[in-house]
């Protein structure tokens, strides 16, 4: 799995002129899935997201949490995320998941961060072409991969 993590002041989802989602300060978490993805990916993820210790404290340094800040998620999926660019200019899609595989790790994924963070993700709309607003808060913006984890 990769999630590209926005810390935003705010974020919303439109599908055909609909809001699905929308949050003041948080995360926008932009989720991709591949094939090769397990409930171990997902668990791993979900806890660092939900603990990234990203806001600014007191002395602006980035020390608190989502749940210091009482902080909202906007979940995105984005199949995207795994372009293939290596040949050619038009990017393949092969390594993300089917939606037979990916619709369940994205609802589980939404299930967990809710219980993480005690309070309902806001989301967009799988496989719909969403519309994202944001406004990115540093900007802050991280990048993280499930094949990167440690396993210690």
């Amino acid at each position: 799995m990769r999630a590209v993590i926005q810390r935003v002041t705010q974020a919303s989802c439109t599908v055909d002129d609909q809001v699905t989602g929308a949050i003041g300060n948080g995360f926008l978490v932009l989720l991709g899935i591949e094939d090769a993805d397990t409930k171990e990916d997902l668990d791993w993820l979900a806890q660092k997201i939900a603990n990234m210790r990203v806001f600014g404290d007191e002395n602006d340094l980035m020390n608190k949490s989502l749940s210091d800040i009482d902080g909202n998620i906007l979940l995105i999926s984005q199949f995207t995320l795994f372009a293939a660019t290596k040949k050619g200019n038009r990017p393949g899609f092969t390594r993300a998941a089917r939606p037979d595989k990916a619709i369940p790790l994205y609802e589980e994924m939404i299930k967990q961060l809710s219980s993480l963070i005690n309070k309902e993700v806001q989301c967009g709309i799988f496989g719909a072409d969403m519309k994202i607003s944001l406004l990115n808060d540093g900007p802050v913006t991280i990048i993280m991969d499930t094949k990167d984890k440690d396993n210690h």
